[in-house]
């Protein structure tokens, strides 16, 4: 296609790059999740998982979304990835409506599920190649990838020979090959122990602050959720409804240490007072019926 030239073309360039469009641009929210409410058939029926459910994220924004077991987060998570239709509402990205998965939208499971038979280069380019790369395009970004978290001497190494974090790393890399806009995440971290969780929380603050992706981040664990985040959204016991928004404001570079500081615990028993709340109204439902 031959570029456009004259002064009309010129004219384009000029409103296309001026203050006023750049400024709508930034002030476009990255994720637009508007009265969305999920409904799913079982055999006693239908049942609400999602009860109109409406937020944003702003681009770059990390957001961690909370909430008991069977709250539904992890459904509003698969349907801004493309994964659930929803039965009322709309999910945006970056303007555009949701329809299916989207290459710009990455996603990390709480499993890794790399292919066992391909290496960890190979799981990471599958994407890339995927959407045309060459093999050495796809492989000149795995490789990128593959230093930024680490694991440089495992490279060659296939899932079976590392350890859960390895994998998890490896899983999280393969989300960024396609250099997502949008980085969805469902427990990452949950089957891991305790001390390479809190490495891997570590690692992921950094990679953060290096990829400027927007990501949310579902997990059930409070500690994790303000550690990570920079708001948090509370779900009610189901059928899921967003209870509340916390913002996290701890100075960024951020690490695990942060737990110990005051503005640390206040946040957290801020958000445990909600969630026990909750939980004994759930409770005293399930009882009295």
């Amino acid at each position: 296609m031959a570029l456009m030239s004259g002064p009309r073309s010129i004219m384009k360039l000029a409103l296309a790059s001026s203050p006023a469009s750049v400024e709508s641009a930034r002030k476009q929210p990255a994720i637009q999740v508007s009265n969305l409410s999920i409904v799913f058939d079982t055999n006693r029926g239908q049942t609400i998982a999602v009860d109109r459910v409406s937020f944003d994220v702003a681009p770059g924004e990390f957001v961690c979304i909370v909430g008991p077991s069977g709250c539904g987060k992890s459904t509003v998570l698969n349907t801004i990835a493309g994964l659930e239709v929803p039965f009322e509402g709309d999910i945006l990205v970056e303007g555009s409506r949701v329809y299916s998965p989207r290459p710009d939208v990455g996603m990390v499971f709480q499993q890794p599920h790399l292919f066992p038979w391909k290496s960890v280069r190979k799981n990471i380019a599958h994407g890339p190649r995927m959407l045309g790369k060459s093999t050495t395009e796809a492989n000149a970004i795995a490789d990128d990838l593959i230093a930024m978290i680490g694991l440089k001497r495992f490279a060659d190494a296939y899932p079976n020979t590392l350890s859960g974090g390895m994998q998890q790393r490896v899983a999280i890399a393969r989300a960024l090959a396609n250099q997502p806009r949008v980085l969805l995440m469902d427990e990452p971290f949950g089957a891991l122990d305790a001390q390479t969780r809190a490495v891997m929380q570590d690692n992921l603050l950094e990679l953060r602050d290096r990829i400027k992706a927007t990501i949310v981040f579902v997990t059930h664990d409070i500690d994790e959720a303000i550690v990570l985040a920079d708001r948090v959204l509370i779900m009610s016991a189901g059928p899921g409804r967003i209870l509340r928004e916390v913002a996290v404001k701890l100075p960024r570079p951020r690490s695990s240490a942060v737990m110990v500081e005051p503005t640390y615990l206040s946040l957290k028993k801020d958000c445990l007072d909600v969630i026990r709340a909750e939980g004994l109204r759930a409770f005293n439902q399930s009882d009295a019926s």
